[in-house]
């Protein structure tokens, strides 16, 4: 088969993936004939899921991408394609863009040759769809990372056999393409069962909780609030709670045992080929650490004034940052951590949610850790059906689900043997959106959520101001909630129109 230009048209089934998936190497798939029984069908699944976990999408260029946009990870390092996604001047040529949009589309396309291959193969519904569903859900997963951070974008729903069919694809609306997300994630609702043998496989729950995600960030906040207390109320069907100890979200060694996960990107203990690993530790660890065969490389840190401004009582903050480490030999604080000597070296507390326990596969630098990154979590869904309840004068709900999420955060837990404290207190009276918001930032922090709720509520102006964690991005503007797209794809398909301001 010719190699075709266009790069949405890469599959790549490229069989390396997840622990708990399918790990044999097949190549590339050819769809005829292939597809005839639903193992077939799950092997084109597991080969989108793949895609995934590729450092060109959460391994590494996304999740970076994601945090140095937001306004609670700076930048250490001096390269051209991060410093502009942290500064707010990048251009329709970044490195970082032109990784993970072919990356996105080729698990997209993955998808979807599961999705086509599946209407081969001549067996009862029940037994093929809840297979089918993954793929489902995948692609939903897929286009949502795409519609958030590009606004209108190709949307491909099917196998694409030649290039000339691809040089007439063009935008499709952003409304449209949410309208897909939503379809897709309630097929994979009815047909997913209510738990699986691994988070790394969707079960209903996460199609329900990124269903009200998706509402969420639409303003559709009766569906999201519904589809948020759907989970809620069935947790105990799904499998689903608070993590008794915050650490342990984090934990390589022990993340597999957890209830709090809804969906994970698992790295699985098996290093692929052309660096298609995790290196999210590496990015955000503390140069000269002893840790990890040597720290990591300084790119991703937080500004002081993210430490400073998260009460210091909250378990959360001794979990998320390091405030201390052994450099050398010599245990220092974080004012001083520069005693490495190393020119990107920061006198700031470092991320520590994925430095600090990667697990046994970790190599040097904890680079191909053993991760499960918790692409939603239960925390999360409480957090959004509070949100959504604040939308809809539900007080009561919003204060309920945030202390929940509260009292799970002032109960300590293992690191450094923390003992309960007071903070963060139970919220009392009139929950507001800031409230939520705030409460996001610190449960969720660095887990690349923060620019989606940037964007969502359009409050750049304020976090990228004078008085911001960052202080003043001088190049934000309204533009900037959208991404460009990469030029090499403008390029090849004249049909494709740039995004305002690039």
């Amino acid at each position: 088969m010719q190699n075709l230009k266009y790069l949405i048209l890469l599959v790549g089934f490229a069989m390396v993936g997840c622990s708990d998936l399918v790990e044999e190497p097949v190549g590339l798939l050819a769809p005829d004939g292939f597809f005839k029984s639903t193992d077939d069908i799950q092997t084109a699944v597991d080969g989108s899921f793949t895609h995934a976990i590729n450092e060109k999408f959460w391994g590494r260029k996304l999740s970076i991408a994601l945090m140095l946009r937001s306004d609670m990870v700076d930048l250490a390092s001096n390269e051209t394609r991060r410093v502009e996604n942290n500064e707010f001047t990048t251009l329709a040529s970044n490195g970082m863009i032109s990784e993970f949009w072919p990356k996105t589309y080729q698990g997209i396309a993955a998808a979807n040759q599961a999705i086509a291959g599946a209407e081969n193969v001549d067996v009862a519904e029940e037994l093929k769809n809840p297979v089918t569903a993954q793929a489902y859900f995948i692609r939903a997963f897929y286009y949502f990372h795409l519609v958030r951070l590009f606004g209108d974008v190709p949307y491909i729903d099917a196998p694409i056999a030649d290039a000339a069919a691809a040089a007439s694809i063009s935008k499709t609306p952003a409304a449209e393409v949410y309208q897909n997300i939503i379809s897709d994630l309630e097929y994979a609702k009815t047909w997913l069962p209510n738990t699986q043998s691994s988070r790394a496989i969707p079960a209903k729950s996460a199609a329900s909780s990124y269903l009200a995600l998706v509402h969420l960030t639409m303003g559709n906040y009766d569906q999201a609030f519904a589809e948020a207390k759907e989970v809620i109320d069935n947790a105990a069907t799904y499998d689903l709670a608070l993590e008794p100890d915050f650490q342990v979200l984090f934990d390589a060694n022990q993340i597999d045992g957890s209830k709090e996960p809804i969906f994970a990107l698992d790295y699985n203990n098996v290093e692929a080929p052309n660096n298609a690993y995790d290196q999210i530790a590496p990015m955000t660890g503390i140069r000269g650490d002893d840790r990890n065969s040597g720290g990591g490389w300084s790119v991703a840190v937080p500004t002081l004034e993210v430490y400073t401004t998260w009460p210091a009582g909250d378990y959360r903050r001794a979990v998320s940052l390091d405030e201390e480490v052994s450099i050398g030999g010599t245990q220092v604080s974080f004012t001083n951590f520069d005693i490495s000597g190393h020119q990107f070296a920061k006198n700031n507390p470092y991320i520590a949610k994925y430095t600090r326990f990667p697990g046994p596969f970790a190599r040097g630098n904890a680079r191909a850790t053993s991760h499960n990154y918790s692409m939603i979590r239960y925390a999360e869904v409480l957090l959004i059906a509070a949100e959504a309840a604040v939308e809809l004068n539900d007080n009561a709900s919003a204060t309920n689900y945030i202390n929940q999420v509260r009292a799970r955060a002032r109960s300590g837990g293992s690191w450094n043997d923390t003992e309960p404290s007071a903070v963060p207190a139970d919220i009392t009276g009139t929950v507001t959106v800031d409230d939520v918001l705030e409460e996001r930032r610190y449960e969720l922090a660095f887990e690349c959520k923060r620019w989606y709720d940037i964007v969502r509520r359009r409050i750049g102006d304020e976090v990228f101001s004078a008085s911001g964690l960052e202080g003043e991005k001088e190049f934000f503007t309204a533009d900037d909630y959208l991404l460009p797209l990469p030029a090499d794809e403008l390029e090849r398909n004249p049909n494709l129109t740039q995004n305002p301001g690039y």
